[in-house]
């Protein structure tokens, strides 16, 4: 068993399996991406602190919590009613943006004065556009998917690197799917417009 939770391979590809799947429903908009991405987060956490990504070992307990609050907030919204996906107004960019600059700066303090990373700069950018995407995705916003791929495109060479091959396939995978699912949602939208107009 020991062995088993020290082969990264193995735990790469069983938790890529379920991040898979996650994307996939997610793109699909289907609430329930949220218990397979779960699964993904919490052996991504063990293949992180063993290959010294303390930067994205924070990132993946921020998962964990959004999924669980995404979980909710999809479900029953502000109104105890399925939240519908929309466009982030204003307010919401700027709180978006506001993350990605705070997380940014804290992981770029953290990792130079607390820890032995060698990779402050690329691991902190990762990071800090992933929680601004979680964050969106768990309110259902188009955007999410942009901020998703921005992380996406900084994590593919730096688990390259790393030699976390698995993930940085994965990462390639995330990305495709990402714009893919960026282009479903719009298209949702649209659908739900006109239906709405349609019985106006």
């Amino acid at each position: 068993m020991e062995n088993f939770f020290m082969n990264f391979v193995w735990l790469q590809s069983f938790g890529t399996a379920f991040g898979v799947v996650q994307v996939l429903l997610s793109r699909k908009n289907n609430i329930h991406n949220y218990l397979f991405g779960i699964v993904s987060v919490i052996i991504g956490m063990w293949v992180l602190y063993q290959s010294k990504l303390y930067a994205d070992i924070l990132l993946h307990l921020y998962y964990l919590i959004m999924s669980i609050y995404g979980w909710m907030y999809w479900k029953f919204g502000n109104s105890q009613k399925e939240t519908p996906i929309t466009y982030s107004n204003f307010k919401e960019h700027f709180m978006a943006a506001g993350i990605v600059l705070a997380c940014f700066s804290l992981m770029v303090y953290w990792l130079t004065n607390h820890t032995n990373s060698d990779v402050v700069v690329w691991d902190a950018a990762v990071s800090a556009f992933a929680w601004a995407g979680m964050w969106l995705m768990a309110r259902r916003k188009m955007e999410n998917w942009i901020y998703l791929n921005i992380s996406n495109v900084i994590a593919i060479p730096l688990l390259f690197y790393k030699g976390l091959h698995i993930y940085a396939a994965l990462s390639i995978f995330l990305f495709f799917v990402g714009t893919s699912g960026y282009f479903k949602w719009k298209k949702i939208v649209r659908q739900k417009n006109q239906e709405y107009y349609a019985q106006a």
